[in-house]
């Protein structure tokens, strides 16, 4: 199928207004409005908009904050609910559907239970389903339990699901970060002492420079262009650092601005460099070797706030040009000018996405990128600073909230002291981790709220198994996904559906990644057989034989759990009158606009690289990444208007590389891996580096091995070690 050319391509522009109202016709116009006027906070991406100061409404007051992505999550939200014929079908016939039709089959409102062994989802009616859920609850071993939740959730909710996994005896609870931001959060952490971004949305408004490294705003967070924009109109610049030559970076057209539309888009990049697959580590050694050799590094700064710094700057004298040269493909001259652009700012914000977590070295990349920044002393002032694109609306409140499998000792005691419940002492696992140990048969019980598990992990046939050994699976959801309906073939499990962040009964919180959190009012009413998380969670709370006087029972009342997460957690001590001020806050010590950091010392940390590796080699290296057209691992739409492509199932290639293997757009491949294969996808010639693939996730998944980096265990989606077969 023939792909447009991609010179001619750009983001934004009146194609995506055009789908915006088509989108919103098929919604209703009445129910389109009602959803993204309501006073709930935005169900797309961590940036956030929404809450008390009116649906498209951001926390600086712009109107209107609102993107495609936006409407995309309504749209899902807004279906009706799934025909019951469609459970007449057996799960194999299900199995066909791809991730775009099943996520279109409607919303779910009806309980779904699935017997061991049996073929078919049954719809199945609330108190029998609320009876075996809490059966197979209390009969499971705590050891032989883990709970995963997504982004989607509210504070609220990922609450009570840590507390009700601690309740029962394990530490095994963790939320999709460990698939996504985990690298960023060590590595904060061990340079400046805290895993969340340094800058508020604010920020972006007093920079002169943004580097933008290893993510895609123009499709996954599209509101963050507008201040890129933002940036280049009051003479500033945007460094672009991505393998991947993104139409939608180099030029995008915005939607709310008639000029730009005319114009054809805006130029969003000012310089755009294109390393190989997961070569940021060392290109970030050479720039640092460049800014030292300008003479450009902020010594002053490095004396007063910081450690470890001559340790930093031996290593990288000691890293030659040629060794930097070879791992990333990139000049010497090219990378000494982004140095430039970066040695003449005077506000720098690195920004940046998976591109550079999604790697066996992730932790070590993402310390160098802090080590680059405390170089110029580019945290711990206004304007400047350290942002990490978060790709759930509140993936970062999970974190905040303790959805995570370790926690720190004085939150423990917090817990212990004000909610009278002992917690287990034991380490509990990460994801990975859960999903091995379930492929060892080592798990009888999965608790998962929202997401998609199955197609969020690597190497989707191990998936499968690892999913389809656990005795006993509870979904927690909206709408169905394809990890509903594979990788449960011999085993048990029930579907719960639940509301919808604006159709919450009760007022629920979320956090961006600016460490903003909203109140969302909820109060839509859409499906009348659907129920609250919380409640579902605090139903089975009430079966664990508690000690003492500790009960979920209260927990029904969301502002009970806010007084609770209001005693425990450290700064949100605001949740405790936020029903009636109706004040949403920043948490107080994430923003750095001083150079005062939460290390033992009060000093940020330089990190040197312990042995740095290059990345896994092979014929190729493959990337997995996003569409336009999806969110996470839903589907919106088939094709990505922005890439040019009309269809899913396609590898992007270097077209010296295509021409040398005699390849023409269109040609079937079939891709291998040490992991696994995907065979019958076609090829089309995109810019990015010889050398480097990339294709959409979830489909190339199955590439993807279970290797993970030994600090973040995160997988290395993006630099998967690959061979091309050519159908002849």
């Amino acid at each position: 199928m023939a792909s447009k050319t991609p010179k001619a391509l750009k983001g934004g522009g009146l194609e995506k207004v055009m789908y915006t109202l088509k989108t919103a016709r098929r919604i209703g116009v009445k129910a389109s409005a009602k959803a993204l006027t309501a006073h709930n906070a935005c169900k797309a991406c961590g940036l956030g908009m929404g809450g008390q100061k009116g649906g498209m409404t951001n926390e600086l007051g712009e109107y209107p904050s609102v993107c495609n992505k936006s409407v995309q999550a309504q749209s899902t939200d807004t279906q009706a609910p799934i025909p019951h014929e469609i459970f007449e079908h057996p799960l194999s016939e299900l199995q066909e559907l791809d991730g775009h039709n099943v996520e279109h089959l409607g919303r779910l409102d009806t309980p779904l239970y699935k017997a061991a062994g049996d073929d078919r989802l049954q719809p199945m009616d609330w108190d029998a389903a609320l009876a075996l859920a809490a059966e197979r609850f209390i009969a499971c071993a705590p050891k032989r339990f883990f709970a995963y939740a997504s982004g989607r959730s509210s504070n609220e909710a990922g609450f009570v699901l840590q507390l009700l996994a601690r309740a029962k005896g394990t530490n095994n609870v963790n939320n999709c970060s460990y698939f996504c931001h985990q690298a960023t959060g060590v590595a904060l952490h061990n340079a400046i002492g805290t895993g969340t971004a340094t800058v508020q949305l604010a920020d972006l408004d007093q920079c002169d420079l943004v580097i933008l490294v290893g993510a895609n705003p123009a499709s996954n967070h599209p509101r963050l262009i507008h201040k890129l924009r933002g940036v280049r109109e009051r003479g500033g610049q945007v460094l672009v650092i991505n393998p991947v030559r993104e139409p939608g970076l180099v030029r995008f057209a915005s939607p709310k601005s008639l000029r730009s539309l005319i114009a054809g888009g805006d130029e969003i990049a000012s310089d755009y460099l294109q390393p190989k697959a997961g070569s940021d580590l060392w290109l970030f050694i050479g720039l640092a070797k460049a800014i030292v050799a300008a003479g450009a590094e902020d010594r002053r700064f490095m004396q007063n706030h910081t450690e470890g710094a001559d340790a930093y700057l031996e290593f990288i004298e000691q890293t030659g040009w040629d060794t930097i040269g070879q791992a990333t493909g990139l000049s010497r001259e090219s990378i000494e000018a982004a140095a430039e652009i970066y040695a003449q700012s005077t506000h720098t914000i690195f920004a940046w996405g998976m591109g550079l977590t999604h790697h066996r070295h992730g932790v070590d990349t993402l310390e160098a990128l802090a080590n680059l920044s405390l170089m110029r002393g580019m945290v711990g002032k206004p304007g400047a600073g350290l942002l990490p694109l978060r790709g759930h609306s509140n993936v970062q409140g999970m974190g905040t909230i303790g959805v995570k499998p370790v926690l720190a000792r004085d939150v423990i005691e917090r817990f212990e002291k004000q909610l009278g419940l002992s917690l287990p002492e034991d380490t509990g696992m990460d994801t990975m981790a859960c999903l091995n140990a379930a492929h060892a048969g080592d798990i009888d019980m999965a608790l998962v709220m929202g997401g998609n598990l199955l197609e969020a992990a690597p190497a989707t046939d191990w998936a499968k198994t690892a999913l389809d050994m656990v005795g006993f699976k509870l979904y927690l959801t909206t709408t169905l996904n394809r990890g509903h309906l594979h990788g449960a073939d011999h085993s048990e499990q029930l579907i719960l559906p639940v509301r919808a962040r604006d159709e919450e009964t009760q007022p629920t919180t979320q956090e961006s990644m600016f460490s903003y959190v909203r109140l969302s009012d909820g109060g839509i009413d859409r499906l009348t057989n659907v129920r609250s998380e919380v409640d579902i969670l605090a139903t089975l709370g009430e079966q664990l034989p508690l000690q003492g006087s500790f009960s979920f029972t209260p927990f029904r009342q969301h502002r009970e759990l806010r007084a609770a997460i209001a005693d425990t957690i450290e700064g949100l001590g605001a949740l405790k009158s936020i029903d009636d001020s109706k004040q949403e806050f920043h948490i107080p010590g994430r923003a750095l606009h001083k150079a005062e950091f939460a290390t033992p010392t009060g000093l940020a940390r330089f990190q040197v690289p312990a042995v740095p590796s290059h990345s896994e080699t092979g014929e190729f290296t493959l990337m997995t990444l996003r569409s336009e057209g999806q969110f996470n691992t839903i589907i919106y739409e088939q094709e990505d208007s922005y890439r040019g492509m009309q269809h899913r199932q396609v590898i992007l290639m270097n077209r010296e590389d295509m021409h040398e293997r005699n390849l023409s757009d269109g040609r079937k491949v079939d891709v291998r891996s040490q992991q696994g294969s995907v065979k019958d996808f076609e090829v089309f010639g995109f810019d990015l580096p010889r050398g480097c693939l990339a294709g959409y996730y979830p489909e190339t998944n199955p590439l993807v091995g279970t290797q993970v980096d030994p600090r973040s265990k995160t997988p290395g989606y993006k630099s998967v070690a690959v061979t091309i077969e050519i159908h002849s």
